[in-house]
């Protein structure tokens, strides 16, 4: 399923973060692409938080990988692929072994080189720029959880 482009403004994040939400609850993989600056951290950031997790949320850009936890026993795994160089550096750090997990949802930033191991259950969200506002999409895989 694809949906269709919205248009925001960061100050609007928090409005278009609560519709992506509603993915959480059927792909346990979300994935950002998008140019330098479109939003892809901040919408993380804002979906952790929707998703209860407290505390400080950063950006992974140079250790690749944060994990996060809420109250509800739920783990969120924050990807930052942007300097990986190809997939078998990803995979030779392990990072493979994150994906899937029970019980957790995966974020990752830059997801080009691991496309070829998310074969289901993800959801492919596209940020764009277009002026002062931002642009939205996204696009489900399935089967569902």
């Amino acid at each position: 399923m694809e949906t269709e482009k919205i248009l925001f403004t960061l100050e609007e994040v928090l409005s278009v973060a609560k519709k992506l939400k509603e993915q959480l609850e059927k792909h346990a993989v979300i994935t950002f692409e998008g140019p330098l600056g479109a939003g892809k951290t901040t919408l993380v950031r804002t979906l952790l938080a929707l998703m209860d997790v407290h505390g400080p949320i950063t950006s992974p850009t140079f250790t690749y990988i944060n994990q996060y936890e809420n109250q509800r026993g739920q783990t969120f795994y924050h990807f930052d692929c942007y300097r990986l160089a190809s997939l078998n550096d990803f995979l030779a750090a392990g990072f493979d072994e994150y994906l899937y997990q029970p019980n957790s949802w995966t974020f990752i930033e830059w997801p080009e080189i691991v496309l070829p191991l998310l074969t289901h259950n993800v959801c492919h969200v596209t940020l764009d720029y277009h002026g002062d506002k931002r642009s939205i999409s996204w696009k489900t895989t399935g089967p569902l959880r």
